[in-house]
C-alpha cells in the first residue's frame, strides 16, 4: 500500500532507490503462494486484498504483465471474480488509486466526526486504531478523492477486472467480497445500516443545504494534521501512515508542502531489510525488544559480561519514555494521556502502550538494583511514579488492563465492526498479557517504593489477579491477544499468578494452566502451535508434529514460574539447546506474533530473546537449585 501511495503522489523515485525496489520485489516474490496469490500475512492463504495490493505493487515497481509471478497473480485475481471482490478496505484503496469507484463502497460518512459525545457510537468510544484508520478513510470518501489516472492505472483496469471498467455495476459490486477475505461476515443489522446510508442517507447528505454539514465534517483533516505532528509524522502505524499521506496529498497535492515532506522523511522508519527481502513494518518494536532483551540478559546472570550492552539498553529505555502528553486539547481529539508511558517503538511515536510501559518500568526497577558504574544511572523516581500513574489509568471495570486507552465502551458496538478482515476492533478491550505484565511490575515497584500510593497499588494487583483467574478457559488455557496464541498467553498468566505466590501446589488455576501446557507438549520436549489458533480461537498444532523454539521457550518459562513440570528430566531445555546454530543464532521458524486475531506479525528478535531467557531461567532456577540440594 505504501508503494501505491508513493506512486500516486509521484514520489516513488524520491524515496526508493533502485536497490530498494529490487529488495521490495524480492520480498513480494518470496512470499507468493503456490496458487499464485498472496495472503493477508506471509503464512496465510491467498486473499483478494493481499493479491491485489502485491500485484499492483509489482507492476508499479516495473514488472511487466507477462512476468511469470505477475501472470500467476493476475490469474488468481480473475479466477476469484476480479478486483471488485475486494473487501471494504481494499475497495477504499483501489478507489483512491483509480481502480475502483467510490460509488461501489459502503458509505464512510465524515459526518460521524461531528456526533455529540453523549451518543453511544462516538469517536471517543472507539478503539484508537479503528478511529485513526477510519478518520482519513472518511475524509477521502467525503471528498471522493481519486488520484490522476495514468497509463499504468488504465492497464491495471484491464488486467484486474473481469469486464470492461465502464460496464461495472458499482452498486452491485459494493456487496461483493471473496470468501477468502471474509473472516468477520457483516451482521444483518450492519447490512441494514449500510444499505440505508447508501440508498437514502448519501443522496440526502450530498445535496444542499444538508451538504453544508459535509463541508464542515471534512475538516477532520485538521485532526489528521494534529495526529501527524504529535507522532512526528510516524502516525500510529503503517496503515494509518499510508492513509494519512493520501489525505494530506488530497488536501494539497504538492510534494513540496511541509506536511508532505515530513511524511516522506519518516518512510525509512518503516522499511526493514531481512533475509527474505525488504518489507514495510507495521511499526517499529525497538522499545519492546529492548525491554525483553535486557530481562533475558539479567535472567542469564551474565550481567558483568554484558554490562556495556545493559548500559546502552538502559539509556534507550530512559530516553524513550513519554515525558509529556499530546499537545493542546488532546481529550477533544479523542486521545488519552501519555505522560509516563512508553510506546512500542520510540518516543517520537507518542502512542502509549500498557504492556510496553510495564516491561520498560520493570527494566528500570531491576537495573536500579545494580551498581550504576555497571549498568548506568538510575531513573528519577518521579519518572517511575508517572509510569505507575499511567498503568492505573488503564485498569478497566472488569479489572483487566487495556492496551492503549481505557476500555469501557458498550460491547454491543462490536456488532457494527466494519471490516471483514478483523474482529473486535471497534472498541478497546482488556488482555491477560497486559494485565499479568502489570502485576509483576507493580509488585516489584511496591517492594522498592513501599510508601508510594500503597493502597492503590495493592488494590490494582488484587483486582488484576482476579481478572487473570476469571478469564481462564474451562480447559485451563488463556487466549493470547498479541502472540500465537495459547502458548503465548499462558506464560504471562502463570508468571503473574506466581508473582503473588500462586503456584502449582497452592492454586487450582495454576494447576489447570500447567496441565493444559503439558497436554500440548511434544515427545521431543517442545511445543508447536499454529497461527490458526488465533483466528479459530482453539488450540491448533503445527502440521507434521513440528515444534517452534520460541513457543517452547515461552512454555518452559511459564512452567518454571509455576513451579511444576520442568524438572531436570524434562527434555524441553535440551530441545532449545539443540536448536542453536554454530554462530550462536537461533533459526527463524514460524510466525509468532498476532494483531487483532487475524493478522500475524513477525518478531525477528524473538528467536534469540526467548530461548536465551528460558535457558537462563532454567539454569538459575532449576539446575542451580537442584545442585544446591
Amino acid at each position: 500500500m505504501q508503494i501505491m501511495v508513493l506512486y500516486l503522489t509521484r514520489t516513488l523515485n524520491i524515496v526508493l532507490t533502485a536497490e530498494h525496489k529490487v529488495e521490495l520485489l524480492r520480498y513480494i516474490i518470496n512470499h507468493q503462494n503456490e496458487d499464485g496469490g498472496w495472503g493477508f500475512h506471509i503464512e496465510g492463504h491467498s486473499t483478494m486484498l493481499g493479491t491485489s495490493l502485491n500485484y499492483i505493487s509489482m507492476r508499479i515497481l516495473g514488472v511487466g504483465p507477462d512476468d511469470e509471478a505477475v501472470a500467476a497473480g493476475r490469474k488468481w485475481i480473475l479466477d476469484h471474480g476480479g478486483a471488485t471482490y475486494s473487501p471494504s478496505w481494499g475497495k477504499c484503496y483501489l478507489s483512491v488509486f483509480g481502480l475502483y469507484e467510490w460509488s461501489g463502497c459502503n458509505p464512510l460518512p465524515p459526518e460521524f466526526w461531528l456526533f455529540p459525545s453523549f451518543l453511544p457510537m462516538h469517536p471517543d468510544k472507539m478503539w484508537c486504531y479503528c478511529r485513526t484508520i477510519y478518520m482519513p478513510m472518511s475524509y477521502l470518501y467525503g471528498i471522493r478523492f481519486q488520484a490522476p489516472i495514468t497509463d499504468l492505472v488504465l492497464q491495471l483496469r484491464e488486467e484486474m477486472h473481469t469486464q470492461p471498467y465502464h460496464e461495472i455495476n458499482w452498486a452491485k459490486a459494493r456487496l461483493l467480497c471473496t470468501k477468502e477475505d471474509y473472516y468477520y461476515p457483516h451482521s444483518l443489522i450492519q447490512d441494514v445500516i449500510w444499505g440505508g446510508l447508501y440508498h437514502f442517507g448519501e443522496p440526502i447528505l450530498k445535496h444542499w443545504p444538508v451538504s453544508k454539514i459535509r463541508e464542515s465534517a471534512v475538516k477532520a483533516i485538521e485532526i489528521i494534521h494534529w495526529e501527524d505532528e504529535n507522532s512526528r509524522y510516524l502516525t500510529p502505524g503503517c496503515v494509518e501512515k499510508a492513509f494519512h499521506m493520501m489525505a494530506v496529498w488530497a488536501e494539497n497535492p504538492d510534494s513540496n508542502s511541509d506536511a508532505f515532506k515530513r511524511h516522506l522523511a519518516r518512510i525509512p522508519d518503516y522499511l526493514w531489510l531481512a533475509e527474505d527481502g525488504m518489507k514495510v513494518q507495521s511499526f517499529g518494536s525497538q522499545l519492546w525488544d529492548t525491554a525483553l532483551c535486557i530481562q533475558a540478559i539479567l535472567e542469564s546472570g551474565l550481567v558483568e559480561e554484558y554490562g556495556t550492552t545493559l548500559k546502552k539498553g538502559h539509556d534507550y529505555v530512559k530516553l524513550s519514555q513519554c515525558q509529556e502528553n499530546p499537545s493542546g486539547d488532546y481529550r477533544n481529539r479523542y486521545r488519552h494521556f501519555s505522560k509516563g508511558a512508553w510506546t512500542f517503538s520510540d518516543r517520537d511515536h507518542g502512542w502509549q502502550v500498557s504492556d510496553c510501559t510495564s516491561e520498560a518500568l520493570r527494566v528500570l526497577l531491576l537495573l536500579s538494583q545494580f551498581p550504576e558504574e555497571l549498568v548506568g544511572e538510575k531513573a528519577e523516581p518521579q519518572r517511575l511514579f508517572d509510569a505507575v500513574n499511567f498503568l492505573f489509568s488503564l485498569q478497566a471495570k472488569t479489572s483487566g488492563l487495556a492496551v492503549w486507552e481505557p476500555a469501557g465502551a458498550e460491547e454491543w458496538l462490536e456488532k457494527l465492526n466494519p471490516p471483514e478482515l478483523f474482529t473486535n476492533i471497534v472498541t478497546e478491550h482488556e488482555y491477560v498479557e497486559c494485565t499479568s505484565s502489570a502485576i509483576q511490575t507493580l509488585l516489584l515497584f511496591k517492594k522498592l517504593y513501599p510508601n508510594h500510593r500503597r493502597k492503590e497499588v495493592d488494590n490494582f494487583i488484587e483486582k488484576a489477579i482476579r481478572y487473570v483467574e476469571n478469564v481462564q478457559r474451562p480447559d485451563g488455557s488463556w487466549y493470547g491477544g498479541w502472540g500465537v496464541c495459547f502458548t503465548y498467553a499462558a506464560p504471562f498468566a502463570l508468571s503473574g499468578l506466581a508473582a503473588v505466590r500462586k503456584t502449582y501446589s497452592t492454586s487450582k488455576t495454576v494447576r489447570e494452566g500447567v496441565d493444559f501446557l503439558l497436554s500440548k507438549q511434544k515427545a521431543n520436549g517442545g511445543w508447536g502451535e499454529s497461527y490458526r489458533s488465533c483466528p479459530d480461537m482453539v488450540y491448533v498444532h503445527l502440521e507434521g508434529d513440528r515444534t517452534n523454539l520460541v513457543q517452547t521457550a515461552w512454555c518452559s518459562m511459564g512452567l518454571i514460574e509455576a513451579g511444576q513440570g520442568l524438572e531436570r528430566s524434562n527434555p524441553s531445555p535440551q530441545s532449545l539447546i539443540n536448536s542453536q546454530l554454530e554462530d550462536g543464532d537461533f533459526p527463524q521458524e514460524e510466525i509468532t506474533g498476532v494483531y487483532m486475531n487475524n493478522c500475524m506479525l513477525h518478531y525477528a528478535s524473538y528467536r534469540n530473546i526467548f530461548p536465551t531467557w528460558a535457558l537462563g531461567m532454567y539454569g538459575r532456577r532449576i539446575l542451580k537449585t537442584s545442585q544446591s540440594l
